[in-house]
């Protein structure tokens, strides 16, 4: 944090955080459903499942336990099948290829 950047009592932070996570959500999945997760994957190295697992991991750290789908259907606001239904295409040739390039520059 910088000294231009204003601290946050850690209560108000998480509440800043959360709405900021919600926003997110809204913006993937309402306003642009349209992208896809491997246009994600290949421009930013992370896609809406990759929101789904680290929203599991999350809810692991609370104690809480999540599976999979409990954890995607948060983030997608329905069950993935459905989401994949009406929103996935098929990736492209193109697509997988800057999938697989991008995986080296991604890679952890």
């Amino acid at each position: 944090m910088t000294d231009a950047t204003p601290a946050l009592p850690d209560d108000a932070r998480t509440r800043v955080e959360a709405a900021a996570f919600r926003r997110l959500l809204s913006h993937l999945n309402e306003a642009r459903p349209d992208v896809q997760n491997i246009d994600l994957m290949i421009l930013a190295g992370f896609c809406r499942n990759c929101l789904g697992d680290w929203y599991r991991d999350a809810a692991a750290d609370e104690g809480v336990s999540l599976d999979k789908d409990a954890a995607r259907e948060a983030v997608y606001g329905m069950p993935f099948a459905h989401w994949k239904a009406q929103h996935q295409k098929t990736a492209t040739p193109e697509q997988l290829a800057a999938f697989e390039a991008a995986q080296k520059k991604h890679a952890r």
